[in-house]
């Protein structure tokens, strides 16, 4: 069933956890993410980042993949607009059943960024979908891991929130996208202070590479929802790898989106158990 990140995290909330948030780029991504959705019998986010994901598939074909899978599935799903950064994406996301959106401002002037921000709620709002934003940056490994001026400062978070009443805010605490080179150095505190003073969920962006520990412990500073990706088609990638290694005649494409599936399906049960934060 379709649902509002709003609504998906008052869940995620209610049980100290976090909502799984896969990023899809074809049909098999879409299905593999439903299907270890009902396995593990846990609401999950479906999202599509355009802006870095276009080139393999366009919004509207794998929007509206998205919005109909979501729809039959026995789990709430919320269908989410992923780093969306101008308003005609947005608008485009909306018209085909997107329940969330979110707008990236984050490198504009704090002033830009909530004038956009509140455009973009009021976009999201006329169509009843929940809206997340960003404050702070995360780039990619070797970019900005390390420099603390790149951090959200909690007390500009509080300003932000109050200011735009977005649903989540993506903040930048020592994760960055794509594939970490070195261990992350993760800065605690700094959830727990975005969490106690704007008093909204917090989302973590790059979390493929994240121990399962600092997992655990950023849930339990305020994380709701965490995004995955990279790891997840690295793993898909590396098991066609051994697939084919060995093989003999032919090899067909149907055999190959089976096993990329199946073991989509395997990382995403493994990632949704981590994110259920459950203390054993």
């Amino acid at each position: 069933m379709l649902i509002t990140l709003k609504n998906i995290l008052k869940m995620a909330e209610s049980k100290d956890m976090a909502i799984a948030a896969f990023n899809v780029t074809s049909l098999e991504g879409v299905l593999a993410v439903i299907e270890a959705a009902e396995d593990e019998d846990t609401p999950v986010i479906l999202q599509f980042a355009n802006a870095a994901h276009s080139k393999y598939i366009s919004l509207e074909d794998i929007g509206r993949v998205m919005v109909a899978f979501a729809d039959k599935s026995k789990v709430p799903v919320c269908v989410h607009l992923d780093h969306g950064n101008n308003f005609d994406e947005i608008k485009r996301a909306l018209d085909l059943g997107f329940t969330s959106i979110m707008y990236d401002g984050s490198e504009l002037s704090l002033k830009q960024n909530i004038a956009n921000t509140k455009y973009a709620k009021i976009l999201a709002d006329e169509y009843g979908a929940s809206i997340e934003a960003e404050l702070g940056s995360m780039g990619t490994e070797g970019e900005n891991e390390n420099i603390l001026g790149a951090y959200t400062d909690p007390e500009v978070a509080r300003v932000f929130v109050n200011e735009t009443g977005i649903d989540a805010l993506a903040a930048s605490f020592g994760t960055v996208h794509g594939i970490y080179k070195s261990r992350p150095n993760l800065d605690f505190d700094i959830i727990s202070g975005i969490r106690k003073l704007s008093g909204i969920p917090v989302v973590m962006h790059g979390g493929s590479g994240i121990s399962d520990s600092d997992f655990k412990k950023c849930i339990d500073c305020g994380v709701r929802k965490i995004n995955y990706y990279t790891y997840a088609a690295k793993y898909a990638g590396d098991a066609i790898r051994d697939m084919v290694k060995d093989k003999t005649g032919n090899i067909y494409s149907h055999d190959i989106l089976v096993e990329i599936r199946r073991n989509m399906v395997k990382t995403y049960k493994e990632t949704i158990r981590v994110f259920k934060n459950i203390q054993k």
